[in-house]
């Protein structure tokens, strides 16, 4: 019998009240997901939304918040650049660790051990605890208002998190496909290259995947590094719609809402790679 069968019979042995407990916790989940969203969307659309607050339906249909951020703050600009700072932390970042994920999770060496603690303890060590040592170097650098700056630090950030995803996964590929492949004269790079990354494919792209969600909302240190409006990062725009006097609420819920979509739209497309990953994907011993 398939795997798909078996669940497919386990969840139709469930009890009546597993399945109840279940579809709570499922409604649940949905609503804490959805309601901010649904919030956020019906405030763009109300010309005060401190006037009509909450899930008040709006007198009328405004979208000066929409035109003025396409019109005036020339949106798509910042999102060339976080696409362009996004992508190429992503491609570094996931290039470098995939490779040194392989060497910790398949080799034997001396201080293997201590490399797996010293990257895990990143994981406990919080923005601001680095602020003072980052922007020294970014400034030693002479990086300071680059988009290099922002690409070096995205790069270095997260590092656990796609490491643990990425080595989890290369633990789940049987060592007979490296060995066939070592027979067949491969190198450790060939192996690699030919062999584990094709199987190991959407561990890679779910760790690719939120490293460029979490750069793409990382506001701390595009607002930190970056002085410059034109090479300003998404996150980092919404901080133009607050002034010392006033805030320009529709304005800013409205900029929020575009900013969220692409992450959406990204996940969507790239959904397939999440669930092969969590699920174990398609490696059978």
């Amino acid at each position: 019998m398939s795997k798909g069968k078996k669940k497919a019979v386990s969840v139709k042995t469930m009890s009546v009240g597993s399945k109840i407990v279940t579809w709570i916790c499922l409604i649940w989940a949905l609503l804490v997901a959805l309601v901010p969203f649904v919030w956020l969307i019906l405030s763009s659309f109300k010309k005060d939304p401190l006037a009509r607050p909450g899930f008040q339906l709006p007198d009328s249909i405004c979208l000066d918040g929409y035109i003025s951020t396409f019109r005036d703050l020339h949106v798509l600009r910042y999102f060339a650049n976080s696409l362009f700072v996004s992508g190429v932390s992503v491609l570094i970042s996931i290039t470098a660790i995939s490779m040194s994920a392989y060497v910790v999770a398949r080799m034997e060496f001396r201080g293997r051990k201590l490399v797996n603690a010293m990257l895990y303890s990143t994981m406990f060590l919080p923005a601001t605890a680095l602020t003072y040592p980052v922007y020294n170097l970014v400034n030693r650098l002479k990086l300071y208002n680059t988009r290099s700056s922002l690409i070096l630090i995205y790069a270095c950030s997260g590092i656990a998190v796609s490491f643990f995803i990425i080595r989890n996964y290369y633990d789940n590929i049987p060592h007979e496909l490296e060995e066939a492949a070592r027979i067949d004269g491969c190198g450790y790079t060939q192996t690699w290259a030919r062999v584990i990354f094709p199987i190991a494919r959407p561990g890679i792209m779910t760790a690719a995947v939120l490293a460029f969600l979490n750069n793409w909302n990382e506001y701390y240190w595009a607002s930190l590094v970056l002085i410059d409006r034109k090479k300003l990062t998404v996150p980092a725009l919404l901080s133009t719609f607050t002034t010392a006097f006033r805030t320009n609420y529709n304005g800013l819920f409205s900029a929020m809402v575009v900013i969220i979509l692409p992450p959406i739209l990204l996940y969507c497309i790239f959904s397939r790679f999440f669930v092969e990953a969590l699920s174990g994907g398609a490696v059978k011993g």
